[in-house]
């Protein structure tokens, strides 16, 4: 799992009066509102004895302790130690990490990195959001599974005639083959388009597609952790998808399922979408979650790739710039010292200040990296 990229931490109406405990990458976080009503992201544990911050109480922007009581601002300064008494000095060691923090589509994400603003990978872009024409629909559900193995699952253009009825023929077509894949490259990730048959629709889409025909449809990876998604039913009827992951640990995901669409426009006809796209997801849930090994395999040499397999090529090309940048976490580390140690994801200020009482995440360096890739071939 990788730092240095915006994760989905909670719904917009999730966060509210109370604040909430988030996992993410294998560690625990608060996510709360400050008095300004905006959402705020702290590493959980709090630096004196290891209580949870999500278990306190909120005090206008601070949120307390809910073990001795000590409250802390939502950029992770320590403001008041009770047992100290009112007018103590506090201690510039007793911050915790905080994370920036975006809202956007209905999502709250926080970047769990350090890097400066301006190096930070963006969220995947929706230039449909907030367009004329255009209506939006969130849904979000969990998977026993591994989030590279989800990701992989969706750029992979061969299991939609086997494993969805409503995008493929399962496996009933004997002419059926994967065609050209046209290239999509992007700065942070890969895609492509591809055009194959289709089934009909079910009799409440049905305008959309009346018969068998070509469906074009794109799809890529932005980052570790998001795909995009381009369903064109017609010339004229547009489904866009984006798909944020939230991995919960190695083997659990939280995933957040943003659909646009240019049509069927009307407000009630919302839950027919969300059972729509909860259907299809549905079916891949199953298979990723039968998936062995849970994790992806240390080198494409463990798995017989074709090349309808490209994009997965390309994504795990991707995993492995930015274990050579030294953003994987060493999870057999953090595993190892699980019940004695107490880590965090560390922040951007960890740049500037130094002396923090919880430590870091271990990384994979570079070095490791490349040591690990080859001890396994």
């Amino acid at each position: 799992m990788y730092i240095n990229f915006w994760y989905p931490m909670a719904t917009t109406e999730e966060v509210g009066e109370q604040p909430i405990k988030v996992r993410c990458l294998d560690q625990d976080f608060v996510v709360f509102r400050g008095g300004d009503g905006r959402a705020k992201c702290l590493s959980n544990t709090c630096v004196h004895r290891g209580g949870s911050l999500a278990g306190g109480k909120l005090h206008g922007d601070l949120i307390a302790c809910s073990y001795h009581g000590w409250q802390f601002t939502g950029e992770g300064e320590c403001r008041k130690i009770p047992s100290l008494g009112k007018d103590a000095k506090i201690p510039g060691r007793t911050r915790i990490d905080a994370y920036p923090v975006e809202e956007r589509h209905g999502i709250v994400f926080a970047f769990l990195g350090d890097l400066p603003e301006e190096e930070r990978p963006p969220i995947i872009p929706v230039p449909e959001a907030g367009q004329e024409g255009w209506r939006p629909t969130l849904v979000h559900y969990d998977i026993k599974g591994n989030y590279e193995r989800s990701i992989e699952n969706g750029i992979d253009p061969a299991h939609n005639e086997y494993v969805h009825d409503t995008h493929g023929f399962s496996g009933e077509d004997e002419d059926y083959s994967v065609g050209e894949l046209r290239d999509v490259p992007t700065e942070w990730g890969h895609g492509f388009w591809h055009t194959f048959q289709a089934p009909p629709l079910p009799p409440q889409l049905r305008k959309f597609r009346e018969k068998p025909g070509d469906l074009e449809v794109g799809t890529g990876h932005h980052g570790p952790n998001q795909v995009w998604t381009y369903i064109h039913a017609s010339p004229e009827y547009y489904f866009h998808q984006y798909l944020f992951e939230r991995p919960i640990d190695e083997e659990h995901i939280h995933i957040y399922l943003l659909c646009m669409r240019n049509c069927m426009l009307d407000p009630d006809q919302d839950e027919l979408m969300n059972e729509r796209n909860l259907y299809v997801a549905e079916q891949d849930v199953v298979i990723i979650e039968a998936l062995h090994p849970v994790l992806t395999p240390p080198t494409n040499t463990k798995e017989f790739m074709t090349p309808s397999d490209k994009c997965i090529v390309m994504y795990r090309d991707r995993l492995r710039e930015w274990d050579a940048k030294g953003w994987r976490i060493d999870m057999d580390e953090v595993r190892r010292n699980a019940k004695k140690v107490a880590y965090t994801i560390p922040s951007p200020a960890r740049r500037e200040q130094k002396g923090w009482v919880v430590d870091a995440v271990p990384m994979i360096g570079a070095g490791q990296a490349a040591a690990k890739l080859k001890a396994t071939n």
